[in-house]
C-alpha cells in the first residue's frame, strides 16, 4: 500500500504520551520490529498543532530514532512522518483506519 509523507514544517508538535513498546503478539508479548532496522517498534502519542487545529496521533517509530528522556508536553520536530491507510478483517467484522509511522523525533531546540 502507498503511504504518504506529511509535511509538518509549519506544525507544532508535542509528545502526548510517552513511548511504549509495540506489539506484534499481545497474547505472547512478541515485540513488533523495523523490518528495515530491525530495530524493535515503539508508539508515541504526539499532538500536532497547525493552522489553529490540533489532532493527536499515535505514531510507531523505531527505538533507534527515539531520544532519552522524551516527556509529555516537551516540544519536538518529527523525521519522516508519513501516513498508510489499513484494512483487515477480523471475527467477520472489518476494520479500516490511518496508520502513522516517523524515523526519528528529537527534541525541539
Amino acid at each position: 500500500m502507498p503511504s504518504f509523507k506529511i509535511d509538518l514544517s509549519t506544525a507544532v508538535v508535542f509528545v502526548a504520551t510517552a513511548p511504549t513498546p509495540k506489539l506484534a503478539n499481545a497474547k505472547t508479548g512478541e515485540r513488533a520490529i523495523d523490518r528495515e532496522s530491525s530495530a524493535p517498534l515503539s508508539t508515541v502519542g504526539l499532538l500536532v498543532s497547525d493552522e489553529g487545529e490540533g489532532n493527536l496521533y499515535q505514531v510507531t517509530i523505531p527505538e533507534t530514532g527515539l531520544p532519552e528522556g522524551l516527556a509529555p508536553g516537551m516540544p519536538v520536530r518529527v523525521t519522516g512522518l508519513k501516513a498508510r491507510d489499513w484494512e483487515n478483517e477480523f471475527n467477520g467484522q472489518k476494520r479500516h483506519g490511518i496508520s502513522f509511522r516517523a524515523v526519528a523525533i528529537v527534541p525541539a531546540a
